[in-house]
């Protein structure tokens, strides 16, 4: 289906709200979620633990029916994939299989600023492996506003052998900036240091090309683009060439072979693909409203999605310069290719203006959110927003 106008008949919106724009904090409720969470409780009402294996869609494999949906919208093959637990959990997880530092390569490069759960992550991975943070952390600053491709890549090749681990964002949460995940891939690779990547703020916003990236692996949560509810159960992608990983893993009776996990012996035997990460067995009620989301996504090419979001970007961005020029500064890139639906603003008149600006769009009926110390974050996600959204956002602002 081409997706020529927005899903918004299909969103409930926030009452008193005449523009949501905070998709990149929390997305829109889809209406047929309540529909869906009702359908598990009668489940369980009507079969009680049969309903693992009875009905439309059995417990036993209710995480399975999540596979194709994460598939589409992260450009991986379904066996790459997992909905599960929650990103920093996830990252965890991953960070122990593939962070595995040595005396002389131990080092994890890091951008400056980032999201502070990811650094608190890193300074733990490395702490527990017997390194010091203030050592073996790298934390890289842009040059300007936000990073070129090219520092990011000269930074990986400075630290070279001493590099272990780069971990970088798919969408910088604080600017809206995008990143190319292939290209820092090779970078990192070309050194032998392995690749991750935080898709918080990419997935369900970019077309990503996860498999074909070659990315190591990579993390996400789905209460964003994906609109899947508050603490919604995330994601993790583990690349096809690690699908028989032999190295240290944090393992869970989920992750067991799935044809010999209820013998319940105790050797870890561990399935195949992202899937041999899990720990448990999947929370059904919290799947739910993902799998709701994810039908919305596949009905669409996730380039289309992208689409309307950048379109809608730059109608607002134009519109900005516009009317404010010279007052309001887009922190956001301006080249699509490097941007997603998010758009970043400062109000050139300082940190004060600009939190009176966010409380005034609040007052409006125009929602976005607040980054310290001065950046009013805004979001047209591709499935929901529309051009009216761009014009009350600007109605407000004058």
């Amino acid at each position: 289906m081409h997706l020529s106008k927005s899903l918004r008949d299909e969103f409930h919106l926030p009452t008193g709200v005449r523009a949501y724009l905070c998709g990149n904090s929390l997305g829109l409720q889809p209406k047929a979620t309540r529909a869906a969470l009702l359908e598990e409780l009668d489940a369980w009402a009507a079969y009680g633990v049969e309903g693992h294996f009875r009905g439309d869609k059995p417990w036993m494999y209710y995480h399975e029916l999540a596979r194709k949906g994460l598939s589409h919208v992260l450009g991986a093959k379904e066996s790459e994939v997992v909905a599960m637990n929650s990103l920093t959990a996830n990252l965890h997880l991953l960070m122990t299989s593939f962070y595995r530092p040595s005396r002389g390569r131990a080092k994890v490069l890091i951008e400056a600023g980032s999201f502070s759960s990811d650094r608190h992550a890193v300074c733990s991975q490395i702490q527990l492996n017997g390194f010091d943070p203030k050592v073996e952390l790298i934390e890289l600053h842009p040059s300007g506003a936000t990073f070129s491709t090219a520092e990011i890549i000269e930074a990986i090749a400075a630290h070279g052998d001493s590099l272990a681990l780069v971990l970088w964002p798919g969408v910088q949460y604080r600017t809206g900036q995008a990143f190319e995940i292939a290209k820092i891939t090779a970078a990192a690779h070309a050194v032998g240091a392995v690749a991750g990547f935080d898709l918080a703020h990419a997935v369900g916003n970019l077309a990503l090309q996860l498999h074909d990236s070659e990315a190591d692996f990579a993390v996400w949560c789905s209460y964003k683009y994906l609109n899947s509810g508050a603490g919604a159960v995330a994601g993790a992608f583990v690349h096809e060439r690690h699908a028989h990983f032999s190295g240290r893993r944090l393992a869970g009776w989920w992750g067991h072979n799935e044809k010999t996990r209820f013998q319940m012996g105790p050797d870890f035997d561990p399935t195949a693909g992202a899937d041999g990460w899990q720990l448990s067995n999947p929370p059904v009620l919290a799947l739910a409203p993902l799998l709701v989301s994810l039908a919305q996504f596949l009905r669409f090419d996730i380039a289309q999605v992208q689409a309307r979001g950048h379109a809608l970007t730059a109608s607002a961005i134009a519109e900005l310069d516009q009317a404010h020029a010279g007052q309001i500064e887009v922190l956001t890139p301006r080249d699509p290719l490097h941007r997603g639906a998010q758009l970043s603003l400062r109000m050139r008149a300082g940190r004060d203006a600009g939190r009176v600006a966010f409380e005034r769009l609040s007052a409006h009926g125009v929602i976005g959110d607040w980054r310290e110390p001065d950046i009013i974050r805004i979001a047209f996600p591709g499935l929901y927003a529309e051009l009216q959204d761009v014009h009350r956002l600007l109605e407000a602002l004058a």
